[in-house]
């Protein structure tokens, strides 16, 4: 389940990307599938090792094409252990709604990525995140949780002081939303209610089957309800230095 939306955020073949606090891995698979040169990065050594044998599991398949490159490894968002303008393309979803130092984070991302290079951040959307802090603090009152909720505005504004040009933004995953005013109606660690598990068993047949009734259902309440909200931007080039 892709929460970047690709054709709005073009990856050309031999890409340099960082899927920054890459989780469980879907966005760096995608990209490498795209032939992309992938660095998934994580704090979580176990999610790291699992993306990992992932990655050698897509090569072994192959799944990856010729030239695409993939590498796992643990990291720090805030110290990242890269030159200058290592990437063209810098991923980062779900990530920054659980770290204090968000402007510090941005800062970094810009360091890395080339003039010219673009990055996508995908947060929570701030009315289906609020309707869950209201119905449950044991949603985000967890070690490692959400410790901000983002309105549009405000997370343009960030990526905008951090120097970058934000150039769309949209909605995704609105049939998540539910699912999680669920969890949290009836608590976070209770997978056993009803509600849950019928409304899970449901997000599930429409991952594997993408039938169109879901899709065209989706699309229409992304603006709605969508549970992310999606910011596209590039990093501007330098001016040029006239050297008479």
């Amino acid at each position: 389940m892709l929460t970047v939306d690709f054709s709005r955020f073009p990856l050309a073949p031999g890409d340099r990307v960082l899927d920054l606090g890459c989780g469980a891995g879907r966005h760096a698979f995608e990209c490498y599938r795209r032939g992309a040169q992938v660095v998934a990065l994580d704090q979580n050594a176990e999610e790291i090792r699992e993306v990992a044998k992932w990655f050698a599991a897509m090569k072994e398949a192959g799944e990856a094409p010729a030239g695409a490159t993939a590498t796992a490894m643990e990291g720090d968002a805030l110290a990242l252990p890269f030159p200058d303008e290592s990437f063209d393309v810098v991923i980062i979803s779900e990530v920054m709604e659980h770290i204090h130092d968000d402007k510090g984070v941005l800062a970094e991302m810009v360091r890395v990525l080339r003039p010219g290079g673009r990055i996508a951040v995908t947060v929570p959307r701030y009315g289906p995140e609020k309707v869950c802090w209201t119905l449950s603090d044991a949603y985000h009152e967890v070690e490692g949780g959400h410790i901000r909720i983002y309105k549009a505005d405000q997370l343009l504004a960030r990526i905008r002081e951090a120097g970058l040009r934000p150039y769309g933004s949209h909605h995704a995953h609105a049939l998540h939303s539910p699912y999680w005013w669920l969890k949290c109606a009836f608590g976070v660690d209770n997978d056993k209610a009803l509600p849950v598990r019928a409304y899970h068993k449901l997000l599930v047949w429409d991952i594997m089957k993408k039938p169109l009734a879901t899709r065209v259902a989706e699309q229409a309440l992304n603006p709605l309800i969508g549970k992310s909200f999606v910011a596209y931007a590039t990093k501007p080039h330098l001016p040029s230095v006239d050297a008479a």
